[in-house]
């Protein structure tokens, strides 16, 4: 007897309702918003204090100076410009693996392996955290949240769906099923 008989009524879980199983399809839609929640919190540390020009700039001016020669003058230039590609690359692969995670979950009944609905979900929710990430970093004394950055962000956002889409429909497509059925009938 579990808890006043509510057992034997249906309302406590079975030893199979409490190990459900998870189907390949399910541990697939898992993964994927795995990696994009990994990267959204990879872009969350980034918007802290840790990634401020004054904290970047302690790492990266001695690298450039023993590789390069550069000196402090011709540093924020390389800085300002590696900080912005940081910004595009970061937006970049949001957007890549928020199309993933969203083509995997919204997947339904579609075969086609590019929708439109899928990239502006992606492209959208890019675009809400990179003004989300800007807006936090204006209550930071140490970062300046900046338009022009949005906007950068969802610029790459933008060129990440614009490029899956041209690489998935580059790719040739197996025949589904019901084309290689169709194309038996009619030869």
């Amino acid at each position: 007897m579990w808890f006043f008989g509510l057992q034997r009524r249906g309302f406590a879980p079975s030893s199979a309702r409490r190990h459900p199983r998870v189907n390949t399809a399910q541990k697939q839609i898992l993964k994927t918003w795995i990696a994009a929640g990994l990267w959204l919190f990879l872009i969350a540390g980034e918007s802290t204090d840790l990634a401020s020009t004054y904290n970047t700039s302690r790492v990266l001016y001695p690298i450039l100076h023993f590789l390069m020669g550069l000196d402090p003058i011709r540093f924020l230039t390389w800085h300002f410009y590696i900080r912005k590609l940081g910004h595009f690359a970061g937006y970049f692969m949001l957007s890549l693996l928020l199309f993933r995670a969203w083509r995997a979950t919204l997947r339904g009944v579609s075969l086609s392996r590019w929708s439109i609905q899928w990239a502006g979900i992606a492209f959208f929710m890019a675009a809400l955290v990179a003004s989300l990430d800007e807006w936090h970093q204006t209550y930071l004394p140490s970062r300046t949240g900046a338009l022009h950055d949005v906007l950068l962000d969802s610029f790459a956002a933008l060129i990440a769906q614009i490029v899956i889409f041209l690489w998935l429909s580059s790719r040739r497509r197996p025949p589904s099923v019901i084309e290689t059925e169709m194309r038996s009938q009619s030869g």
